[in-house]
């Protein structure tokens, strides 16, 4: 009678904390997984909540945002520079861009993304266990000049 009782107390006690974790993570067993959550870009509010939904929103929005913004610096256009850099960025808890580092391509290549990422609207920011978080991205610049 005392083994069926603790052996209900314990299931019991295990769905509380696990119903309770639901929000911002998960319990499975002795491990603790928390739901991290993408910054909120401008115009994707009503994702809010869907982790699925707002990566996708953040990803399309970043996507256009560098099309709208993209500009081949002339000089290096004339002389033919190409090349692909990478920008290392992160949103920060307080929902801005702060440039990590950069690499590849000219100097000319890598100031032209950084200035296209520096352009990046104030958003939200990413969340884990319901504070503020910085998350990190990386974004491929490709610069052809197609002669």
């Amino acid at each position: 009678m005392t083994k069926k009782l603790l052996l209900t107390f314990a299931l019991v006690l295990t769905f509380s904390v696990s119903f309770a974790q639901e929000e911002w993570g998960t319990v499975d067993r002795n491990k603790v997984t928390m739901r991290e959550l993408p910054p909120v870009w401008p115009g994707c509010e009503d994702t809010s909540g869907d982790p699925a939904a707002m990566n996708k929103c953040f990803t399309t929005m970043l996507s256009k945002h560098i099309a709208k913004n993209f500009k081949y610096p002339p000089e290096a256009y004339k002389n033919n520079d190409q090349g692909r850099v990478i920008v290392d960025f992160q949103i920060n808890t307080e929902g801005k861009v702060e440039i990590i580092s950069t690499s590849g391509g000219s100097e000319a290549l890598q100031a032209e993304a950084r200035r296209n990422i520096l352009q990046i609207p104030q958003m939200k920011p990413g969340m884990l266990a319901g504070k503020p978080k910085a998350i990190s991205y990386k974004v491929p610049f490709t610069f052809k000049t197609g002669k």
